[in-house]
């Protein structure tokens, strides 16, 4: 699949960022995440650590919702670790609705025995380190847990991402393909989760769990890269 974009047209410069994150950020936390550095625009996605994130929330929007659990599944082209898997339950700091009850099943009484994000935050940050996050759908991951160590730490988070749902927008939305379907009256293709492994041949699993999905992101992730992609392909080509 020929390139859709060039790194250097419109991707910031990530490096420099996370530099001055580096030596600029106040607490130790975030100091040693940042200063672990990451991959550059031209460096082969084959060559770039991985990590597949997926969180549950209360909603939608990050100013008034909260995480209530986090599955990490660090990965490459080649290979997925599932040994180093992490999954955690936190208890947000506003009460759970029904709605979000019902949509990921974490229940009152887990929520209640889980401790607050700021607990795992070392150990989540120490798995993201160096690594390159991948999402399906960024704007919940990112301005998530931006908001959330916000409020924890009096500074944000921000870091590059992979997104799966992005990719196959470019492919099934942004298209000339894509556009033609739409002047025929089509409706658009289905870029969710599910949908977007079907297409693929990738298996069924159960969603609205952040482990699962964090495996079903890592998956879908090297199927795109093998279908319209190349090894050599550089990340900043893929990352927003």
């Amino acid at each position: 699949m020929r390139a859709l974009r060039r790194a250097s047209d419109t991707v910031p410069s990530w490096a420099d960022y996370l530099a001055s994150r580096a030596a600029g950020a106040r607490h130790p936390l975030l100091a040693s995440y940042f200063a672990a550095g990451g991959a550059s625009a031209e460096t082969p996605i084959a060559e770039v650590p991985l990590v597949a994130m997926d969180m549950e929330t209360t909603g939608l929007d990050a100013r008034r919702h909260a995480i209530v659990s986090i599955g990490l599944v660090p990965f490459s082209l080649s290979r997925i670790r599932l040994a180093e898997r992490r999954y955690w339950v936190v208890r947000p700091p506003r009460p759970l609705n029904h709605e979000s009850v019902t949509y990921h099943h974490i229940t009152h009484s887990e929520v209640a025995e889980a401790p607050d994000l700021e607990v795992v935050l070392p150990d989540l940050l120490e798995v993201l380190a160096g690594r390159l996050v991948v999402v399906h759908y960024r704007h919940i991951e990112r301005p998530f847990l931006d908001a959330a160590v916000r409020e924890r730490l009096g500074e944000g988070i921000r870091f590059p991402v992979i997104d799966t749902m992005s990719l196959e927008a470019r492919i099934h939305r942004q298209s000339l393909w894509a556009r033609f379907r739409r002047w025929m009256g089509r409706p658009p293709v289905s870029i969710r989760l599910q949908n977007s492994r079907a297409r693929y041949g990738l298996p069924a699993y159960h969603g609205h769990h952040a482990l699962t999905d964090a495996l079903a992101t890592a998956e879908l992730l090297q199927a795109q890269i093998a279908a319209h992609y190349k090894p050599e392909t550089p990340v900043g080509q893929l990352w927003s």
